[in-house]
């Protein structure tokens, strides 16, 4: 199945949480805090203003994000949980660096 967001709302895929703390301890699924971080998987057409110009959202497809921790509503497509928030609960882009993405390998 697709799925394709209407007007300003965006589909994402949340970032994978820790599976340990710091200390080494194994943390069980029920006890992890979701993280406020993801993936933009899907964004709709753009909202209209009062003239009824389309207005584009200013995310896209691929774009790494950071959202409110009460944002959005849990989805469930395809059998992976996703959500769906409107752009306005996107805090914003995540820039990813080259450095940055040599210290996490």
């Amino acid at each position: 199945m697709k799925f394709r967001p209407l007007h300003d709302r965006v589909v994402i895929r949340r970032a994978e949480g820790d599976l340990k703390s710091k200390g080494g301890i194994i943390i069980p699924e029920t006890a992890k805090e979701k993280p406020q971080e993801g993936e933009v998987i899907a964004v709709g057409p753009g909202s209209r203003d009062e003239s009824g110009k389309l207005i584009p959202l200013d995310v896209k497809a691929g774009d790494a994000i950071l959202f409110g921790k009460w944002s959005g509503t849990e989805v469930k497509i395809d059998g992976e949980d996703l959500l769906i928030m409107k752009q306005s609960d996107i805090m914003g882009i995540v820039e990813r660096t080259a450095t940055a993405d040599r210290k996490a390998a």
